[in-house]
């Protein structure tokens, strides 16, 4: 493992890096079926373009961007993160990218989600965390529960992609709902 900040059973979190930029990374954000329901693949995504993005994930503070690497090959294979953190609501805009295709369905989603979430709730002094996903985003959706996320609303038609309007689903996780959803000791984790 290469600088892990969060280790899963079968995969670990770390910081982007200039190495990333020699992998797959880039071909992810390309690919029109890794891309099918979020919203990149408008316009091509070129080097320079990972370049700034790793740059700024890596010195923001409102963010926490982590690639998703497998632990048995160290093959990184997604990124995910907590976005537009806002430390007086404490709460956390959810995101996740899975970008290596052959490893998809395989619960590493699941356990990189669990971590994130974990450690935004524990060390971020997070109370609640979000998620807004195309309605046609069954995969996401089927993650949002396992997370235990309650849906909160839809935004009708906000979305284009593929040449039609579609709707966001919004989701919603109290620290609380987590920590009993996981039959986590919250008592040793309140701030």
């Amino acid at each position: 493992m290469k600088n892990p900040f969060l280790v899963g059973n079968h995969i670990y979190l770390r910081v982007l890096g200039p190495d990333d930029l020699c992998g797959n990374y880039i071909n992810w954000l390309n690919d029109s079926e890794v891309c099918k329901y979020n919203s990149h693949h408008y316009f091509p995504y070129a080097a320079i373009n990972a370049e700034e993005f790793i740059r700024n994930a890596c010195t923001s503070k409102d963010r926490l961007v982590l690639g998703v690497i497998l632990k048995k090959k160290d093959i990184h294979i997604g990124n995910i993160s907590l976005q537009n953190i806002n430390y007086i609501n404490r709460n956390a805009e959810f995101a996740i990218l899975m970008g290596e295709k052959q490893f998809w369905g395989r619960g590493y989603a699941k356990d990189a989600s669990f971590l994130l979430i974990k450690h935004g709730f524990n060390e971020l002094n997070l109370h609640m965390i979000h998620c807004g996903t195309s309605s046609e985003n069954i995969p996401m959706q089927r993650l949002a529960d396992y997370l235990g996320m309650k849906k909160e609303g839809l935004r009708r038609e906000a979305f284009y992609k593929h040449g039609k309007f579609i709707d966001i689903i919004e989701f919603g996780l109290l620290k609380n709902e987590f920590y009993n959803k996981f039959n986590l000791d919250i008592e040793n984790h309140e701030k």
